[in-house]
């Protein structure tokens, strides 16, 4: 009896894959000979001067991206599988107060753009590290670690108070976010980052983290990459001249640009320098927001924290940002 139901099932198995071969194969060879036919037709209807601006500033974003994003990633694996929490304990003050401004100024120390910061920022939470600190370092160091500090001096040559204006505003924006969240945020807006290791550390722990978060976090880079690109294809040159003569709106302006541009912190300040038109405040506004406020970069706190969080602190943020921006501009240019 045994045997009679193993030789229906083998015969039933070998039926079903003769059925899936002959409809997959029918439908691959259909699939083919459609794309055969018609594919260089559709793709030189497709690529027109639009189109190739669109793949262009695309393809930019995401080649700027990937590069700090694998540098975050890694940091982020390497703190999971190899840093002790006491360490974190240790570093950082118990009381986030105090915590807040030690984690901002931390942001010095990491040479990468807001790809990299968002994964290590979720790997700090998931160490233990208050996350009103995490947000600070979050913010801070993809707008203060030296490689921006030199890049925006070589934009803005002979002008130093460019760079400390940046340095200021930036560290400022962190801080004070970092102190809203630790006074009224909730645990209900942030979807702490779960671990995706075992509790061992080690390579294996290393690297089943980097694939993880490197997967997850490209796939929102890609995102907002299509995003921006489609911004810059679809609002014309001539609207953006309009705002030049107001120095309010030309401050308003640009920090919104930066969130649509999705610019490398590592190259917005040549952006910024080009922009002769501005006031030196609306484009130390673009510097300051860009790094803390962009569509990838709300697209990849979306995808690690959660659509709620990232609606709150993402606007919030910008709002900080700029009365940050406005505030160094009168003081310093």
């Amino acid at each position: 009896m045994e045997e009679r139901r193993t030789v229906a099932d083998w015969l039933c198995l070998v039926v079903r894959a003769l059925v899936y071969a002959v409809v997959g194969g029918a439908a691959l060879i259909a699939v083919a000979t459609v794309v055969s036919v018609l594919g260089p037709m559709l793709v030189l209807d497709l690529y027109t001067p639009p189109v190739a601006a669109w793949w262009t500033v695309f393809t930019a974003i995401v080649v700027q991206g990937v590069p700090f994003l694998l540098l975050g990633t890694v940091v982020s694996a390497a703190i999971g599988a190899f840093v002790p929490e006491r360490v974190f304990s240790r570093l950082l003050p118990s009381n986030p107060v105090l915590a807040v401004p030690v984690a901002g100024a931390a942001g010095v120390v990491l040479p990468g753009c807001e790809c990299a910061s968002v994964p290590v920022a979720g790997s700090l939470m998931r160490r233990g590290v208050a996350p009103a600190a995490a947000l600070a370092f979050l913010l801070s160091a993809p707008a203060i670690n030296p490689v921006v500090l030199v890049a925006t001096s070589i934009a803005f040559p002979g002008r130093p108070t460019m760079v400390l204006g940046r340095l200021v505003a930036s560290l400022a924006t962190a801080v004070v976010m970092g102190w809203l969240w630790a006074r009224f945020g909730r645990d209900e807006w942030l979807r702490l980052p779960k671990r995706h290791t075992p509790a061992s550390s080690g390579l294996r722990a290393f690297g089943a983290g980097l694939q993880h978060d490197f997967l997850h976090a490209g796939g929102f880079l890609v995102l907002g990459a299509a995003a921006a690109a489609t911004f810059n294809l679809v609002v014309p040159r001539s609207v953006l001249d309009v705002f030049t003569g107001s120095a309010w709106l030309s401050v308003l302006l640009l920090a919104a640009l930066a969130v649509v541009l999705c610019v490398c912190s590592e190259a917005d300040a040549f952006v910024a320098a080009s922009l002769s038109g501005f006031s030196p405040t609306a484009r130390l506004a673009f510097m300051v927001v860009g790094p803390m406020v962009d569509l990838k970069l709300i697209a990849l706190q979306a995808g690690t924290f959660g659509r709620a969080f990232a609606v709150r602190f993402t606007s919030v943020t910008w709002a900080v940002a700029v009365t940050s921006s406005v505030l160094t501009g009168w003081w310093l240019l």
